[in-house]
């Protein structure tokens, strides 16, 4: 059976534009707000992409931020975000208004990795991979 990538990201907001401006300090990412038509969708764009909207980086994903649902077995995130260098990023992640869980792990054969609880009480983590 042939794999199918991971090319997509969600996650849930409470306050979405608070959620946007978090991650556009945090990391660089561009939001785009989509209209009532689209359920007030955000895409957001983690890499440099083409006319189309297509991903010029092989291996990289965008994704989009929704309103956060009453169910909350709806609104867990699934990401690792690949940062350069951990240490430096923990203290960018609290400037931005982050709470980071805990030190740095190292996972043997693949990097450094840590959690944080975004500015949505979202539950996300950091890698610094080996080869970074």
């Amino acid at each position: 059976m042939k794999m199918n990538p991971v090319i997509h990201f969600e996650m849930a907001a409470a306050d979405q534009k608070r959620m946007s401006e978090f991650y556009t300090k945090a990391f660089g990412w561009k939001a785009n707000q989509m209209g009532p038509e689209m359920g007030n969708y955000i895409v957001v764009n983690t890499t440099e992409t083409d006319e189309k909207g297509m991903i010029q980086t092989p291996g990289a994903i965008n994704g989009g931020f929704y309103q956060k649902m009453e169910d909350k077995n709806l609104n867990f995130p699934s990401v690792v975000i690949a940062v350069d260098d951990i240490k430096s990023h923990i203290k960018i992640v609290e400037e931005a208004g982050g709470k980071v869980l805990g030190e740095p792990m190292d996972i043997p054969g693949v990097g450094s990795y840590v959690s944080f609880i975004d500015t949505e009480g979202n539950r996300v983590s950091m890698l610094q991979p080996i080869n970074m």
